[in-house]
């Protein structure tokens, strides 16, 4: 794959957030490369209160890890 996380640093917390969630999203691609797959996969958790709840929890502790590394936006 491409080199595309040069930096957990950014200017606003509204880019860190974003970052978290691609970073979370990254993850999924990484662990199942197969677009076909994650397709066939959205179904199955789009609708499930659980799975989206745990989704916010992987992008929360992105996000706690960006803070941290930006020193809070301070």
């Amino acid at each position: 794959m491409d080199t595309w996380l040069t930096s957990l640093q950014t200017s606003t917390p509204q880019e860190g957030y974003e970052l978290a969630i691609k970073l979370s999203r990254m993850a999924v691609k990484y662990t199942q490369p197969s677009a076909e797959a994650r397709d066939k996969l959205r179904p199955v958790y789009e609708d499930d209160a659980d799975a989206l709840i745990a989704v916010s929890q992987v992008v929360a502790t992105n996000f706690q890890t960006i803070a941290a590394a930006n020193d809070y936006w301070k």
